[in-house]
């Protein structure tokens, strides 16, 4: 469930960064709102809840598998784990803390300013592509961890 999970969540991140927003500038204008009113949201609630799960799910897997403690802790043999627990906390927190209450703003879901809205898309945007730069070194923690860690 953890790497279903991941793989959702990872998915859709690549997926908002590489195809969807390089997109948006290409589709004319009176399709647009079928990628904002029906395919956004719907793809935002997968995303949010797929963040979620696989942070659930990862804690269940370490406190299940008793490393919990030490991976949070960063301490050997689980450093490399735990940066990648790290780094998917503060991508999490981005989700549900950032990217969400401002692409509510940008697609209208909340209703604000239109100068609000355009600052709100920028910056659920370049929340987004933090999380997509740190989602390398997140992988390549996790993997590396189930293959001698660092």
């Amino acid at each position: 469930l953890h790497v279903l999970a991941g793989v959702m969540w990872i998915g859709l991140l690549w997926y908002f960064n590489f195809v969807q927003t390089p997109s948006m500038p290409k589709i004319p204008d009176e399709q647009k709102p079928a990628v904002t009113k029906v395919i956004a949201p719907t793809a935002l609630f997968w995303f949010r809840h797929a963040a979620l799960w696989t942070v659930v799910t990862g804690l269940v897997v370490a406190t299940m598998n008793g490393y919990l403690g030490q991976a949070l802790t960063l301490q050997a043999p689980f450093v490399a784990i735990g940066i990648g627990m790290w780094l998917a906390l503060v991508m999490a927190f981005n989700v549900w803390f950032i990217i969400w209450p401002n692409q509510k703003k940008a697609l209208g879901i909340v209703q604000v300013e239109a100068d609000a809205k355009a600052k709100a898309a920028r910056f659920a945007m370049l929340a987004s592509r933090f999380n997509t730069m740190l989602s390398v070194p997140m992988r390549f923690c996790m993997v590396a961890q189930q293959n001698g860690g660092l």
